[in-house]
């Protein structure tokens, strides 16, 4: 739909989405208000398709914050930011918007790549899992590794299907199927496909998205959708939650899309690690008071997918003032102090999950719990061991755990 003079009046920044076939391409609206445009930015590679033009013309600098101090100096006067496909689709519009209200700019989208992929393979987009590596961390690939899964992965340049295929291998989803869509949608598109496994080097276009169909080996390493990972996919010196309290207390925790998470003494962020593996956009600070298992926390939100958890080094409750405002806290361990600092700072409607070992933090959690109310339970978990041809039950140290909502 074409705007009307009324919008283009209130709308003086229009972003508009560019395919790989240019100007060509763009909707008849959207080559008027280019036409109409002040001041252009986007790409190099945005300019370039879109060719000349009378408006005055910017690639985006580095840092990225120039640019947009060069579009709100420009507050209503016609402006015009490129972008490629669907702006608002792990493209740019956010960051714009973040600083521009909605009732000041139109966004005319154009198809964007994942569509086009869709479309190209003859999959059903809602069925397909949609991972970004384009300047995100590489290890945000890994939880979506799953048998049997279908992806659709925008790329960051021409290498990542190697380190993608080599990543496949390594965790033994060697035979996925790889199909590398280049260029979609212009002159130069090209689509090849192989397996992981037998995947060869070569020069890939930098514009590139990877459909993935995942196939497993009987070994294979893939991160479950349920809390309570196996101990040992963590590297640790003993201070881990173990995987069956680490499952009941993740249900405690009870996380939520976008939730942020305080880890408190963090150990080797478990904890952390698997509330983030809950939902995409959960966020968690891991709080570590040795500089040792901070590093090794690192390693292992790395290795388990989460590259993006924020480990903090310090002593609680002293570095609370530091840190975001938490959604749920969990206290691992610590006394009187910090249970009572971790309650206070806590939002109405938060969840804080406290588990004691000792008889007198126990104790510490009952007169809590008489005094704030939710849950005390105590935990008692037993394990089969072999013991002289038979096999014994051996128990591990029984776990009091207090979780509550607070009101």
């Amino acid at each position: 739909m074409m705007p009307s003079a009324t919008m283009q009046a209130q709308h003086w920044l229009t972003l508009i989405g560019m395919g790989e076939d240019g100007r060509d391409g763009l909707s008849p609206a959207a080559d008027r208000l280019i036409g109409q445009a002040r001041f252009i930015i986007g790409g190099a590679r945005h300019l370039a398709l879109l060719g000349p033009v009378d408006a005055k013309t910017m690639e985006w600098p580095t840092p990225f914050e120039g640019g947009l101090k060069e579009i709100l100096g420009r507050r209503g006067t016609p402006v015009c930011v490129l972008a490629s496909g669907d702006p608002f689709l792990y493209g740019v519009g956010s960051l714009v918007a973040a600083h521009v209200p909605a009732d000041e700019m139109i966004c005319l989208p154009a198809v964007s790549s994942l569509s086009l992929a869709a479309a190209r393979l003859g999959w059903a987009l809602q069925a397909c899992e949609i991972v970004s590596l384009h300047g995100r961390p590489f290890a945000r690939i890994v939880p979506h590794l799953r048998p049997k899964a279908k992806l659709l992965v925008i790329s960051w340049d021409g290498t990542t299907p190697g380190k993608l295929a080599q990543l496949l291998k390594e965790r033994r989803l060697g035979r996925s199927r790889m199909i590398i869509l280049e260029a979609l949608g212009g002159p130069r598109e090209k689509i090849s496909e192989t397996r992981a496994e037998n995947f060869e080097a070569h020069d890939i276009d930098s514009l590139n998205l990877i459909a993935l169909e995942i196939e497993a080996d009987h070994d294979a390493v893939c991160i479950p959708l349920t809390s309570g990972l196996p101990d040992e996919w963590f590297e640790h010196d003993g201070q881990i939650t173990k995987r069956d309290i680490r499952a009941l207390t993740l249900s405690a925790l009870a996380p939520w899309p976008g939730a942020c998470l305080w880890d408190i003494g963090a150990g080797s962020g478990s904890i952390g690690i698997e509330w983030m593996l809950a939902h995409p956009r959960n966020r968690a600070v891991a709080v570590e008071a040795r500089e040792d298992r901070a590093a090794r926390i690192l390693r292992n939100a790395a290795a388990l997918g989460t590259p993006d958890l924020a480990v903090t080094i310090g002593r609680a409750p002293e570095i609370f003032a530091q840190l975001p405002q938490p959604d749920a806290i969990f206290i691992g361990g610590g006394g009187a102090e910090v249970i009572d600092a971790a309650y206070a700072i806590l939002r109405s409607g938060g969840n804080l999950v406290v588990n004691a070992v000792t008889l007198e933090t126990q104790s510490v959690l009952a007169e809590r719990h008489a005094r704030h109310g939710g849950r005390l339970t105590m935990i008692d978990i037993a394990q089969a061991d072999p013991l002289a041809g038979f096999r014994v039950w051996h128990r591990a140290r029984p776990i009091v755990q207090w979780a509550l909502r607070k009101i």
